[in-house]
């Protein structure tokens, strides 16, 4: 809740007046408290989660064979009955997990300084934060992903996660109940050590929760404008790390590919893509000397 109550108050006490943005932000949240601001990230959560993978739900239901080229494991259809169960069963863990959680770990989110009054911040300030959250994201998530697959982590925790070997969308946050508040730490992490607006709170989970979407997708479209990001491992760089499954030592990394990169889980995951590279070199070899010897298609010219 905002300490102005009109805003002439507000630009009084800023020495200027608010920009638009600041304007629309002391008409939203001049009369809300804090902690309300604070549960916006639940509903955040559950619409993102809602309707961010529909398109490629809907995409993976009713395309033809033609249209799903971009598909990482073509053999592998996802029935409706398999995305609404999955949807039904991550968002009652979602609620059960990160609705609670909302409700008691407000007193933190105050000591740690995320501020919910003027001035905003600038978006060079937003986009620097944002930033950082995502670099110490990835490298606790990183550690955290390797102690998940553990003998232990993985038989009483991170199988939940793994029962797609060929992901979707809606399985982005589909895991044990424990998994989901354990990740939650590394997410928390970068707010708690550099401080934000509210904002920039909610737009940091906002960008996290369609970047955990976007690398299960289980689709590699060739204009994917994350591929510009540099060292974005990406939809290719997970599915590979769910399609191997319990005996993955390859691609822990969520985000940026530099951990399995400097701790040397990329081996597996660049062997796989050699192998594949020289599969295609190999049929295209085959081709190009059916042409010669006169044959197309196994018919003589």
């Amino acid at each position: 809740m905002l300490s102005y109550s009109t805003a002439a108050d507000a630009e009084a006490a800023l020495g200027r007046a608010m920009t638009w943005a600041e304007a629309a932000w002391f008409r939203y949240s001049a009369a809300m408290p804090d902690y309300c601001l604070y549960c916006h990230n639940v509903a955040i959560l559950l619409v993102v989660y809602t309707l961010a993978p529909l398109p490629l739900a809907l995409l993976e239901l009713r395309a033809s064979s033609s249209l799903l080229h971009s598909k990482l494991q073509p053999s592998v259809r996802h029935a409706a009955a398999v995305f609404l169960r999955c949807y039904m069963d991550t968002a009652r863990v979602l609620l059960l997990t990160v609705g609670i959680l909302q409700l008691v770990s407000y007193p933190a989110v105050k000591a740690v300084g995320i501020r919910t009054g003027l001035p905003l911040p600038s978006a060079g300030e937003t986009a620097a934060q944002l930033v950082v959250y995502l670099l110490v994201e990835d490298y606790l998530g990183y550690w955290i992903h390797r102690l998940l697959h553990t003998r232990w982590g993985y038989d009483n925790i991170h199988r939940v996660h793994h029962e797609f070997s060929a992901p979707m969308g809606y399985a982005a946050p589909y895991a044990h109940w424990a998994e989901v508040l354990i990740l939650g730490v590394p997410a928390f992490a970068g707010p708690a050590i550099v401080p934000c607006h509210m904002t920039t709170f909610w737009l940091w989970f906002l960008l996290r929760h369609l970047e955990a979407i976007d690398i299960h997708s289980g689709f590699n479209f060739p204009l994917n404008p994350t591929k510009y990001i540099p060292l974005y491992g990406g939809a290719q760089h997970h599915d590979y790390h769910h399609f191997v499954g319990r005996q993955s030592h390859s691609n822990f990394s969520s985000v940026f590919t530099f951990c399995d990169y400097l701790y040397g889980t990329h081996k597996g995951y660049r062997y796989h893509k050699a192998s594949l590279s020289k599969l295609k070199e190999m049929a295209g070899n085959n081709v190009e000397k059916a042409q010669d010897n006169g044959f197309n298609g196994g018919k003589q010219d």
